[in-house]
């Protein structure tokens, strides 16, 4: 069987441990490849590899770095099928989305392929006679990222292209369950000339990951994750004296007022709920519905839509392609099953039951069906936690205040969306909903590249959120220099605070 090694010093490598574990197609529940295990001394080596590499690629001009990521872009078009197979295989997302995560993480390269305007920095000539000051943004040094098994390949671009393009070095540690892609970006990194140690892969065991956000050499880190791992990373890294941005869970939820599109909403619902078996940090797994009538009329409408669901393996494509592939691993499938169950033994209305789907052909795959609870309240289980499967909960406010309230109290603050046809509402949602990511009649408002992605309270820990502008503030380091070119010497002392008037 293949085995998925590391990316050292510009070739893949297998762990002098000898050691692997199996990555499982959720869609069979058969293993497809091995996983290299590495040691201790083997993270330290990746890091010390990035930081001897560090001094050159920092000096290597902005533009000509850029070059190498569009060299970059290019052969993930070339290679685009390949890389989506490799994501449907280990991860089950169906085809099209595995597409999909593929264009979003390219629209992070593209923009950082315009490094060279994104860091020129500021300048004022004349600030005093004869004295200019102007801004650098200079790159950090080594840098880290440790990135979640829901997008293999979207969220480690979310990081790198950026990091690379302001003149820094990366080690990355991919999640165990589908960590090819990453390993396979490194090695199409190298064809399109990035020098060899910019660029590492390493796959450890959490303990020794831990070198990633408190070795000495590391100056920053970015991570995607629970909640818990999330603070526990920013706590330690930052006692470290690193640059830190953590993200976390994510409870997203829906407002959906009275005068609603009813088609268009219950179309934006089924996607963002189901989409990736509920598998995405901008799920939609919480629509509260403003008044019953509004309720009764969705619980109908998407009634009949989850039942159908075409549910089972990616690898279909067109217009036969499956809506709704597998969780991603056995232990996560019964994780979301028990979810369901707690949802049962706390009141809540269980309209559709997904737990027992059937897809002929694939009886040791990962699957879950569509779920639908109603009657949701805010002391369940299943709102307080976040699910990360394909289970929708329909709560009830009386009015649009009630509502915003609801979605304000809970501690994640992702994203959250409204859908109505009222400008005021839309506005005033906009506002005043306690989230970092807002869709008004968008289930997923997930930012494009030139903005940032980011939530807020327990979603997110760092003040930095990652690509478009605050990814290039958190992989660069501002320095400000006053100059002066004097005709003559300075002939006297200054003790009091300078006043460059």
């Amino acid at each position: 069987m293949n085995i998925t090694g590391n990316f050292i010093s510009g070739k893949t490598t297998l762990s002098a441990s000898n050691e692997t574990v199996p990555i499982y197609d959720p869609a069979t529940g058969a293993p497809v490849r091995e996983l290299t295990q590495s040691t201790a001394e083997e993270v330290t080596q990746a890091i010390a590899v990035a930081h001897n590499a560090w001094d050159g690629w920092s000096r290597t001009s902005p533009l000509r770095r850029a070059r190498i990521l569009f060299n970059f872009k290019n052969l993930m078009e070339v290679h685009r099928d390949e890389l989506a197979a490799l994501i449907v295989s280990e991860h089950g997302k169906v085809w099209s989305d595995a597409q999909g995560e593929l264009t979003r993480g390219l629209e992070v390269v593209e923009f950082a392929c315009g490094i060279p305007h994104l860091i020129k920095g500021e300048n004022s000539a004349d600030v005093a006679t004869g004295v200019d000051s102007y801004s650098l943004m200079q790159p950090l040094g080594v840098v880290t990222g440790i990135t979640p098994f829901n997008f293999p390949a979207m969220v480690p671009l979310w990081m790198f292209p950026i990091a690379l393009a302001c003149g820094n070095t990366f080690v990355l540690k991919p999640p165990a369950l589908d960590p090819s892609a990453s390993v396979r970006m490194a090695e199409l990194l190298a064809e399109a000339g990035l020098p060899a140690g910019v660029f590492n892969v390493i796959h450890c065991a959490n303990e020794d990951a831990e070198q990633l956000y408190t070795d000495p050499r590391v100056q920053a880190v970015s991570f995607v994750g629970s909640s818990g791992v999330a603070e526990y990373i920013y706590k330690t890294a930052s006692a470290h004296g690193k640059r830190v941005q953590a993200f976390g869970a994510a409870k997203n939820h829906a407002i959906v007022m009275p005068d609603a599109d009813l088609d268009a909403t219950v179309n934006a619902i089924i996607g963002g709920a189901f989409g990736s078996a509920g598998e995405r940090c901008m799920a939609l797994p919480v629509v509260v519905a403003v008044g019953d009538d509004t309720a009764d009329t969705l619980i109908a409408a998407l009634t009949p839509r989850i039942k159908a669901l075409r549910i089972g393996p990616g690898i279909q494509q067109g217009a036969d392609e499956n809506e709704m592939g597998p969780v991603v691993s056995a232990a996560h499938r019964q994780k979301v099953l028990s979810y369901i169950d707690r949802g049962e033994q706390e009141g809540a209305t269980l309209v559709v039951d997904g737990r027992h789907v059937q897809v002929a052909g694939y009886d040791e795959g990962y699957y879950i069906g569509g779920t639908l609870f109603d009657h949701v309240t805010s002391d369940m289980v299943i709102w307080r936690e976040e699910i990360f499967g394909p289970v929708l909960s329909i709560m009830r406010a009386s009015d649009y205040e009630q509502a915003l309230k609801l979605v304000n109290s809970h501690e994640f603050g992702n994203g959250s969306a409204i859908f109505t046809r009222s400008g005021h509402i839309g506005r005033d949602f906009v506002r005043e909903v306690q989230a970092g990511m807002v869709g008004v009649n968008v289930p997923v408002p997930v930012p494009m590249a030139f903005h940032s992605f980011g939530g807020w309270k327990r979603s997110v820990f760092g003040a930095l959120n990652v690509h478009g502008p605050d990814g290039v503030r958190f992989y660069t380091r501002m320095k400000t220099a006053t100059v002066r070119w004097p005709c003559g010497q300075q002939t006297v002392s200054e003790f009091s605070m300078p006043t460059l008037g």
